[in-house]
């Protein structure tokens, strides 16, 4: 359990004075700020398609449980769980009707501190997703809220009364009409939702929210709960005149609902409030708009958030394919801006995307298993914390759905009604949901080849994917050449090489049209990386001084010792320590 550090000045001066009594051990290359959630790799666990234990079809807390030793086998040091709060579930749990509470299908309360008790034993920190820009429309809050206009729960979220008209209009990501205003004929006014019609937006403007957010923050923190990621929090603060957008502002909607005024002091609050008492880490769902947005989100000095965690690279696949020079640009820019301040987060996939050898890679038969590890590779061999998507380790694909009948995201339902009355191309638009729908990223984890792949022994949520009987846990732990094997030894190359996470990055031969290559180095440490992002070999010159090296992993062949590879294998990656 975890309180707020109240450490006399005295026991203060006491320490100092050991500290510097003792005999100092040889240190490391210097490293600039170091702290645990900067040399983590995060593990994003989606409770609901982990692992089933009682036979209802999703994933619980005793499957996580049950799996804490796979866990720690991976090498990963933190777990970010997506939301286990009650919930009705229009969203898979982003629509949280109680804070302090366990969803029955996931368990209880016991469960919870038994799993949390489990990963600390294990050297596994544990991050929250907290969801705090809206609730469910069935929270006690917003059932309140709109009983009646006088209600003391009415400005916990936004109203605008119908005798004013109809607001002004405001874009809804998943409203099947695109309207975040919905019309609530019990008090004659229009509520707010940024997402479904089910996530009414709280109103951060009002203090008593954020004092009812904080309490909920101190709750799980006085767990033991080592960090939170904010969901949706760049929303969070919006202008309560709610004036009119330009038309067409919804194209490029971040502009607009992104970063608002009073969104900072939010955050300051909450990081003397919460943050900094508790020492808990942070981080934001979204990095604003710009770079600008961005360090001052995350800045030691702005006493805000730990870690930004930016959507420009993980939005560069598209149906269709992308380019490796724009994925270089976007991932060098971010680099180069959080070089000196500030800090990010690494990843190429999580639970609002599809899979990630499926969109970043090659899932054909062929170059699936070559791809995953080499995607893999890039995660954990940058600069920023990396954040590693469950089944990604095993190279888990997309699944290819029929029809609309299959799928369960309340995103691609209702984006599939608002194409179909918008008179969109149906065929184009299904082959699109096919490559970036949600459920892709969600099916369930592939343990074995046996039934339901071992995830349950019920009828699972979402259908498993029917390639598990060739990608699973159980196959690929006992293949050294795996993609799960190479993620083991990815994860124990970072912890052991500084240079991994705090490293100065440098791109080589930017123009390559295949090979994206790179060094990382702190002091006289050197380490670089070749990732060949083809079905085709790919000749490199590695510039003078750089042709050999200990070779530290490949994914593809063996690679001796000395001389490095001018020509790379399809989808082959290489890393090498320089002399």
């Amino acid at each position: 359990m975890r309180r707020p550090l109240k450490t006399p000045g005295i026991v203060l001066i006491l320490l100092l004075v050991l500290a510097c009594s003792e005999t100092p051990e040889p240190q490391a290359p210097a490293q600039p700020d170091r702290e645990w959630w900067k040399e983590a790799i995060i593990y994003q666990l989606y409770p609901r398609s982990f692992k089933d234990t009682d036979g209802d079809g999703v994933g619980d807390l005793k499957g996580i449980i049950q799996e804490l030793d796979y866990l720690q086998e991976l090498g990963i040091t933190a777990v970010w769980l997506n939301p286990i709060y009650a919930s009705p579930n229009a969203d898979n749990g982003y629509d949280v009707s109680d804070y302090r509470a366990i969803m029955s299908e996931f368990g209880t309360m016991e469960d919870f501190d038994r799993m949390l008790e489990g990963m600390h034993q294990r050297g596994i920190r544990l991050i929250m997703d907290i969801v705090v820009n809206h609730s469910s429309e069935e929270h006690p809050w917003f059932v309140a809220s709109r009983s009646s206009r006088d209600n003391p729960y009415r400005d916990y979220y936004h109203w605008w009364p119908a005798e004013k008209g109809k607001p002004p209009y405001r874009y809804s990501l998943f409203d099947a009409a695109g309207d975040a205003w919905k019309y609530d004929s019990l008090t004659d006014a229009y509520y707010l939702h940024y997402f479904s019609s089910q996530q009414p937006d709280l109103k951060w403007e009002n203090p008593k929210v954020r004092q009812e957010v904080y309490d909920i923050m101190r709750f799980w923190a006085e767990k033991g709960v080592d960090g939170f990621r904010l969901d949706a929090f760049q929303f969070a603060a919006k202008d309560t005149t709610y004036p009119e957008f330009p038309e067409g502002f919804e194209k490029d909607f971040i502009q607009y609902y992104a970063m608002q005024d009073g969104l900072h002091e939010y955050l300051k609050e909450m990081n003397r409030e919460v943050l900094a008492p508790y020492q808990v880490m942070s981080v934001s769902e979204g990095a604003g708009r710009n770079f600008e947005d961005a360090h001052m989100l995350v800045d030691a000095d702005r006493e805000e958030l730990d870690m930004a965690y930016a959507f420009d690279g993980v939005d560069i696949p598209k149906y269709g394919g992308y380019e490796l020079d724009t994925m270089k640009s976007v991932f060098g820019r971010w680099d180069a801006q959080f070089a000196e301040k500030g800090w990010l987060s690494i990843f190429l996939s999580n639970h609002d995307q599809a899979r990630m050898v499926s969109r970043w890679g090659n899932d054909s038969p062929e170059f699936r298993r070559a791809s995953a590890s080499l995607l893999n590779t890039f995660i954990l061999t940058m600069r920023g914390t990396p954040y590693c998507y469950y089944g990604d380790e095993l190279g888990m694909t997309n699944i290819d759905f029929d029809s609309i009948s299959d799928y369960q995201d309340i995103a691609a339902l209702n984006g599939y009604q608002k194409a179909l009355s918008e008179g969109a191309d149906m065929e184009a638009f299904m082959q699109q949901l096919n490559f970036s729908s949600r459920d892709n990223g969600r099916t369930p984890m592939q343990w074995t080849s046996g039934p339901q792949a071992g995830f349950t022994e019920g009828q699972p949520w979402l259908p498993v994917n029917a390639n598990k009987d060739r990608i699973n846990v159980a196959m690929q732990e006992n293949d050294p050449e795996s993609v799960l094997n190479h993620f083991k030894r990815l994860t124990r190359l970072r912890r052991e090489n500084p240079a991994l996470i705090y490293g100065d990055y440098a791109l080589l031969d930017a123009g390559h049209p295949k090979i994206y290559a790179y060094t990382r180095t702190l002091g006289d440490e050197r380490i670089l990386v070749l990732l060949n992002f083809s079905a085709e070999v790919a000749d490199f010159t590695l510039p003078s001084g750089m042709d050999q090296g200990e070779v530290l992993i490949t994914n593809v062949s063996p690679v001796p010792v000395g001389m490095l590879p001018d020509t790379l294998l399809p989808w082959q990656a290489v890393v090498a320590r320089l002399p």
